[in-house]
């Protein structure tokens, strides 16, 4: 519910500040008087569009703030978005700016700034205006498909998100469907290619990144070994033991020398250290010596393994050549054909078994909208009696509505065309309803139809912008009568120029124009020397109430015009009474 409302510097206003109460609130004024600036200030706090002309002539800021009675839905909503929630009201606010030319807009929720987006999701929660101007929304039946989904509630939202998921997964599987079909001859051009290349990489079958360096070095071993073997028996004899007659071996000399320093030794200790170097250096000769000698005795010549690593080398080198350069590049363009393999093949699914997926994922589409379409009609059903059982109130006795549910193909909201049909009057046929009704008629129809939603859960706050345009006599009556009825569950905020309406009012404001002197604004080379400012005052009084229906009724405060309030105000206090016995 909407408790209060701080204005300043907003279009014609300079300042104002209104609190509103639970029911009706009825807002009544001359035409132009400016009443629906107030339902721009409340849509502006709650995410509406801004322009520069919203700020006041002369000014470079306004501000608009209301606040609102703090709900649980609303409490969950700030808790779930981490936005202060410890009070027990919401307040929301829009401070516009001019920087030169540009406008600058900030959006507030109790106190912290948020985007549109977050502030429209709120008023979903907050606050519903209704103005005649919808009625032309109603006549798309795209919106008249929503407003069933809406009635049909919680179930029937449910098994249409079910459908948004089953229809993104068909147009996927139903897409690579036909992709695949598109572009089959070159698909199955590269999968030969690929497969090509894979039989080349599985007849080699690389192994690691070192194999090429390390056979290399495996074949100039083994091209070379009968080198290598007298090499290695050479360095043997100059290192450890010569039988040739030729000079004498390392170790031997180091033994020579190293008997030599044992016996100085003894003689002076201080050639230790050079002692132990020669002993250091003999038995690492000797272990040189014993090395070599193995390596000479274990080489081998092996013709058979060197033209082995010689073709695996040149198998290797020629991988590289195609796919590399170096067979790290090679391995990794191995891995990247199989990859590609293995999605161009479906990891195994055919075209045949694409197509079979399609069909099954149809399939449980058309299911799924078969049982959207029964909740559908269900509801359907519902809102065509509760829909009429409301209009006849409004003088609409004879009114017959039916909602037409046709397939179409599905999509992400079902297979259904939905479409209201209408007849107001006894003898006429069923039509769409942008054919049948007129301007009253749709007035009344969109009031009977935010009654059926009364219950929804919606909006804690109504608000109507002159929904009573276009009638009078017994159907304002009616209209007045439906507005308190929904004003019982709901509070109401109602614009009209119907002195019936603003007779049943549980309060009642009436707006006005005024004219000022000079404020010492300028709008280029003029002075400004009058001002106009709307002002709005709640009439508290019965006198006050009685002349301003007066003034509608009657355009002046004649003797016949002031009876004809009195009368209203009489019988709308009647009405009202009745309603609260029949509660009890």
């Amino acid at each position: 519910m909407l408790l209060s409302l701080h204005i300043q510097n907003f279009t014609l206003i300079d300042e104002l500040e209104l609190e509103f109460g639970a029911g009706l609130n009825v807002l009544t004024g001359e035409t132009g008087a400016g009443k629906s600036i107030i339902l721009d200030a409340i849509d502006l706090i709650l995410g509406g569009k801004a322009t520069p002309r919203m700020i006041r002539t002369g000014m470079e800021k306004a501000t608009v703030e209301g606040t609102f009675d703090l709900t649980d839905r609303v409490r969950q909503w700030l808790v779930d978005r981490e936005l202060d929630s410890t009070d027990d009201t919401v307040i929301c606010s829009r401070e516009l700016s001019l920087n030169g030319s540009s406008l600058r807009s900030r959006l507030r929720v109790n106190g912290s700034i948020c985007n549109r987006q977050l502030t429209q999701e709120l008023r979903e929660l907050l606050i519903e205006i209704t103005a005649q101007g919808q009625t032309i929304q109603l006549t798309n039946t795209t919106h008249q498909r929503e407003l069933l989904d809406l009635y049909g509630g919680t179930t029937l939202l449910q098994q249409r998100n079910s459908i948004a998921t089953l229809y993104a997964a068909y147009n996927q599987v139903y897409q690579s469907w036909l992709d695949r079909q598109q572009n089959e001859q070159q698909r199955l051009q590269r999968i030969d290619l690929l497969e090509y290349q894979a039989r080349e990489f599985t007849e080699v079958g690389l192994t690691t990144a070192d194999e090429l360096i390390d056979l290399e070095t495996e074949g100039q071993r083994l091209s070379h070994v009968v080198d290598l073997q007298q090499q290695s028996y050479a360095v043997y004899q100059l290192l450890y033991q010569n039988d040739t007659g030729g000079p004498i071996a390392v170790a031997d000399l180091l033994g020579q020398a190293e008997s030599t320093l044992i016996d100085m030794v003894e003689i002076d200790p201080t050639l230790q250290s050079t002692l132990d170097l020669v002993s250091h250096a003999l038995a690492q000769v000797n272990e040189a010596g014993r090395e070599i000698n193995y390596y000479g005795d274990a080489l081998e010549a092996d013709p058979d393994r060197l033209i082995e690593i010689e073709e695996r080398i040149r198998s290797l080198k020629l991988i590289c050549r195609k796919y590399g350069p170096s067979l790290t590049n090679a391995i990794a363009y191995e891995l990247s054909v199989q990859t590609e393999l293995n999605q161009l093949t479906g990891a195994g699914a055919s075209l045949e078994e694409l197509e079979q997926q399609a069909k099954e994922s149809q399939s449980k589409l058309a299911q799924a909208c078969q049982k959207l379409t029964a909740l559908r009609q269900q509801a359907a059903t519902s809102l065509e009696q509760q829909l009429i059982d409301e209009l006849k109130p409004l003088a609409m006795d004879k009114v017959q509505f039916q909602v037409k549910i046709t397939a179409q193909t599905p999509t992400s909201i079902g297979g259904d065309s939905i479409n209201f049909h209408f007849s107001p009057n006894p003898g006429e046929l069923l039509q769409p309803l942008a054919a049948t009704a007129s301007g009253g008629e749709m007035s009344r129809f969109l009031l009977a139809l935010k009654a059926c939603f009364s219950n929804n859960g919606g909006a804690g706050t109504l608000i109507f912008d002159e929904i009573d345009a276009g009638v009078s006599g017994k159907v304002a009556q009616s209209i007045a009568a439906k507005l308190h009825h929904l004003s019982q569950s709901q509070q109401i905020l109602c614009v009209t120029h119907q002195p019936l309406i603003a007779a049943m009012a549980d309060r009642h404001f009436r707006v006005a124009k005024q004219t000022t002197g000079s404020d010492n604004h300028h709008n280029g080379d003029d002075p400004v020397t009058e001002r106009t400012i709307v002002r709005i005052e709640e009439l508290s009084s019965q006198q006050q109430r009685r002349d301003e229906i007066a003034q509608i009724a009657g355009g002046q405060s004649a003797t016949d015009a002031i009876s004809f309030a009195t009368s209203l105000l009489a019988q709308a206090k009647t009405s009202k009474k009745a309603v609260k016995q029949s509660k009890k």
